[in-house]
């Protein structure tokens, strides 16, 4: 095969660890795949995609981060700080055998990213960051659980927000909501990528570059990087198993991003404006998608 890994014998048990016999389980989709690949089409390696009983280990972890999330939702508002966000958010996970998975990785210093306004992404949660009236904020969750990883972010309007905002935060779960139905068995990420761009570009904003989705899983981060400016037609073909994330950062103003803050994580917009991103985990299944985190 293309990714160099052994194949059963047809007769033999998938690698997937179904149970079934190769012919009955992955040997077609495994056939598809090498034939696609010698058509000049990039292709993730089978290891990447999740067996049954890993997609079952992410759905609960992914309990815990849709938790978390519902939780900081009930009890966000004005005059709250996003150091209480993060309280909550550890708490829940220890209290459900759980991990947060932004807790020092590489260093990141808390368990959740709490990003404001012009923040893109990353915004260090902080005792000092008073949630106002009519500020924006994206709270984006991590969950380890039995070594099983989930991923999503949602964005909270704090009290009454100005029309501007609103909109913004409203085109960018569309945005989202269009990756969705882009994704089809078989088809390539980049449409992906490019319904998504279409929705936030059309509605006279910009979508950061530098930033993106990425496979999870096993891992926080796994392969591929999930673009929202690729073309439709490119990128790796959509094989059923892969697990990935959709979470465009779109900028009411310009794409450009500053990344000069001091403490190395705190992404801002480069000139002031706002920002706004959904995140969605999913897994790719032979019909179409099941959403896990959310």
């Amino acid at each position: 095969m293309f990714d160099g890994l052994i194949s059963p014998n047809r007769n033999d048990e998938c690698w997937c660890g179904s149970g079934k016999k190769y012919k009955k389980c992955h040997l077609r989709n495994d056939e598809r795949m090498q034939e696609l690949y010698d058509q000049g089409n990039e292709m993730l390696y089978r290891s990447l995609l999740k067996t049954p009983e890993e997609i079952e280990g992410i759905k609960y972890s992914a309990e815990v981060n849709v938790g978390s999330l519902d939780y900081v939702a009930e009890h966000i508002g004005p005059g709250v700080t996003t150091a209480e966000i993060d309280k909550w958010v550890y708490d829940y996970c220890i209290e459900h055998d759980a991990i947060p998975a932004d807790l020092d990785y590489e260093g990141f210093p808390k368990s959740v990213c709490t990003s404001i306004n012009s923040v893109v992404c990353h915004g260090i949660p902080s005792e000092d960051d008073v949630l106002q009236e009519g500020d924006i904020v994206n709270v984006d969750m991590s969950t380890i659980r039995n070594g099983y990883f989930s991923d999503s972010s949602r964005m909270f309007c704090i009290g009454e927000v100005s029309p501007e905002r609103k909109r913004l935060v409203e085109v960018t779960k569309a945005s989202v909501e269009a990756g969705l139905a882009a994704v089809k068995p078989w088809g390539h990420l980049g449409d992906v990528s490019a319904a998504v761009n279409k929705v936030a570009t059309e509605a006279g904003y910009s979508v950061v570059a530098e930033f993106g989705g990425h496979g999870i899983g096993l891992e926080f981060h796994e392969d591929p990087f999930v673009s929202f400016v690729a073309e439709a037609g490119t990128g790796p073909i959509l094989v059923p198993g892969m697990c990935f994330t959709i979470e465009p950062m779109v900028n009411m103003g310009g794409a450009a991003i500053d990344m000069t803050d001091p403490n190395g994580w705190t992404v801002r917009t480069a000139d002031g404006s706002d920002s706004a991103q959904w995140e969605v985990q999913i897994v790719v299944t032979e019909d179409g998608y099941e959403l896990l985190s959310w």
